[in-house]
């Protein structure tokens, strides 16, 4: 039986290239479209490379054309949330339209199962302690809109043209290679860890909690972290979940467990041994205070645990992650 074939759009970002890696262990072929706007050439160690994007209609009819795709996997989003405030239309472009393109070519070239890569953003300010799949989605920034506005497109895509999918809202996408094969080569961090971990690399300037009095414990925003294998492993069962049958969904994933940036920056230093040096700035616009995943529905249909739940672990690889 021949293997098949995943086109990973955005295969060279942090998420794209570890789930490219995962994806080519469990025996698929890949083909990994990138433009490299925030990604990297050296972190795409397995499959067929081509740089590019979605804005390229061209370009995605050729690949269509040239191989034999049966799902596509989208990771190719612009993330920062601040920026997405002060810049919407460059959020609106990429994460909508050129989505847009890529999946007008998929109903072109007859491809129907799609995994896209989306974002506890979609819901907004919390109204439960963990957040059900079923949430109220109110999202207070163009970046979680973007993400919500495909999730309707897909639901419309599903009932118009039996495109089936699965979107995986995440969290906080934290940790690194645990083979320590992919580096991590991002001009730019988004994420926490990183970000402090960076700038323990850097060693000089210090990185800005944004927002001291936020209504937690502490004052520091809470997040859900999830160790990158793990989700890429959620991807791969989604995706395979669809090869057998089942409909379309939405899995949130996460630990259910949060950490405020403080308790992340002290745990930070745990690992490294090295304090990182700080300084307390203004509330990050489109930020929730506290934003913690309910997976019961992904641990049950698709039986899917975390490996590394344990956040020193993450903090440990993502330090060996850098080059």
């Amino acid at each position: 039986m021949a293997k098949k074939t995943v086109l990973v759009v955005g295969g060279a970002g942090f998420v794209g290239s570890h789930v490219n890696k995962m994806l080519n262990q469990a025996d698929y072929n890949t083909i990994v479209l990138d433009n490299l706007s925030t990604g990297s050439r050296q972190a795409v160690t397995r499959g067929k490379f081509i740089e590019g994007d979605m804005a390229n209609t061209e370009l995605l009819n050729e690949i269509f054309t040239t191989h034999s795709i049966d799902a596509v996997m989208h990771f190719a989003a612009f993330i920062d949330v601040g920026e997405s405030v002060t810049n919407p239309l460059k959020y609106y472009q990429n994460n909508v339209v050129n989505t847009l393109n890529l999946l007008e070519a998929m109903l072109r070239y007859d491809v129907k199962t799609f995994i896209f890569s989306s974002s506890a953003a979609i819901f907004g300010i919390p109204q439960e302690k963990t957040i059900r799949e079923n949430h109220p989605s109110h999202p207070i920034s163009p970046y979680g809109a973007s993400k919500l506005m495909v999730e309707r497109i897909l639901r419309d895509f599903d009932k118009a043209y039996n495109m089936k999918s699965s979107c995986l809202r995440y969290f906080n996408a934290a940790g690194g290679d645990p083979e320590g094969e992919i580096k991590s080569y991002k001009q730019k961090e988004t994420n926490l860890i990183p970000i402090v971990l960076r700038s323990l690399r850097n060693g000089t300037t210090p990185i800005t909690i944004n927002g001291s009095d936020y209504p937690t414990p502490d004052g520091t925003c809470i997040r859900d972290y999830i160790h990158i294998c793990d989700l890429g492993g959620a991807h791969i069962l989604a995706m395979e979940q669809l090869f057998n049958g089942h409909p379309s969904t939405q899995y949130n994933l996460g630990n259910g467990e949060g950490f405020s940036v403080q308790e992340v920056i002290q745990a930070v230093r745990k690992v490294t041994g090295i304090p990182p040096k700080t300084t307390v700035g203004p509330r990050r616009p489109g930020d929730a205070p506290t934003l913690l995943a309910n997976s019961e529905k992904a641990h049950k249909e698709l039986h899917w645990t975390p490996k590394y739940p344990k956040l020193e672990t993450m903090i440990q690889h993502a330090w060996h992650a850098f080059p």
